[in-house]
């Protein structure tokens, strides 16, 4: 459970059950600031003169607001829209996309206003009907730690429990999951865990429980009867790779509850930075060790417009059939499908 050094409460949050019930939890501890906005200036409340001290003081921090606008953004190939329950993460994962993403936004960020979301995902559900309706929970944050006193995600999916045409996902490196287990979700959520080696997990990753704490909440999940799946990413090329990915997805298999309600899917994404990216990791952490020699790596323009880094095709290519040919191995009498590797 994340234990903020600060607590910003934008204007008019503590009227909303969520705001205040943040507000309960936490206004007795002596080691928390409470600060109580009567302008919505965070930024002016986030100590830090450099972009190093403001990220990590930012990390620190627990914003609990208002969702102003409520039109969704688009959350393709994963789901049909992004649900904007929170944002940010507390997680400090040097490669992260949403180091660029939510640039100078780094603390975590939960909407009160629960009922108007997910009022709108309604909207959007019945806009698409006869046709099924994805939204996505974690597309710029990592909600599971802040859940034992938000109950965002226990809110969201009891919500779509009841939807005849409304799914949810999200996807999470952490392990606060006891609060969803006993949960009616009638096979309507599901829930995807981000796995890495251990030697990644230590490099890059810090401030997130290790493979095997993840695993075990995985087991939780999947003894629980939730659609779940695995993300292993971002895939580093290094000495002995081969050896450590193969040894995650044995670890993986071995834990497995031996009932399986639903398949297990995979999604093995390989690591990548852009330009911009690679900027900003540099003045956050600018000690860090991650691979980014423009000249070991090919540049791959996307689909929205701007380039990236990526390994070249035949390291992409080596990737692939490795962990097609693992996977397919170790999970022989298993029902799993391989959504991508990329």
């Amino acid at each position: 459970m994340f234990v903020p050094k600060r607590i910003i409460f934008e204007k008019k949050t503590l009227d909303y059950p969520i705001g205040n019930q943040i507000y309960q939890q936490f206004f007795r501890n002596k080691d928390i600031e409470i600060i109580e906005m009567s302008k919505n200036k965070i930024k002016e409340n986030i100590p830090g003169d450099t972009p190093k001290d403001f990220h990590t003081e930012g990390k620190n921090t627990l914003v609990v607001g208002v969702k102003t606008g409520l039109k969704f953004q688009s959350c393709k190939p994963s789901a049909h829209y992004q649900l904007p329950l929170l944002s940010g993460c507390i997680g400090m994962c040097q490669y992260c996309y949403l180091n660029t993403n939510l640039g100078d936004k780094p603390y975590m960020r939960i909407n009160v206003n629960v009922e108007d979301i997910l009022d709108q995902a309604d909207k959007y559900i019945q806009e698409r009907l006869p046709e099924i309706t994805i939204f996505e929970g974690s597309a710029t944050s990592d909600p599971v730690p802040v859940e034992p006193y938000s109950n965002l995600l226990k809110t969201a999916i009891e919500h779509f429990s009841h939807s005849t045409n409304g799914r949810f996902r999200f996807v999470s490196k952490f392990t606060d999951v006891d609060t969803l287990l006993s949960l009616d979700h009638q096979n309507h959520t599901e829930i995807r865990f981000t796995l890495n080696t251990n030697k990644v997990i230590q490099d890059y990753e810090k401030r997130t429980p290790s493979m095997e704490k993840r695993i075990e909440a995985a087991r939780k999940v999947i003894s629980a009867g939730y659609p779940t799946g695995f993300l292993i990413a971002p895939v580093f090329l290094y000495e002995n790779w081969k050896e450590d990915y193969k040894d995650l997805l044995i670890k993986l298999s071995d834990q497995l509850p031996d009932h399986l309600s639903h398949p297990i899917t995979f999604e093995i994404i390989s690591h990548r930075y852009t330009p911009r990216a690679k900027q900003v990791i540099s003045e956050i952490y600018p000690e860090n060790q991650l691979p980014m020699q423009d000249e070991d790596r090919s540049y791959k323009f996307g689909q929205f417009g701007y380039g990236k880094y990526v390994y070249p095709k035949e390291s992409l290519a080596d990737i692939s059939a490795f962990f097609q040919k693992e996977i397919t191995a170790i999970y022989q009498n298993r029902e799993i499908e391989i959504k991508y590797i990329i």
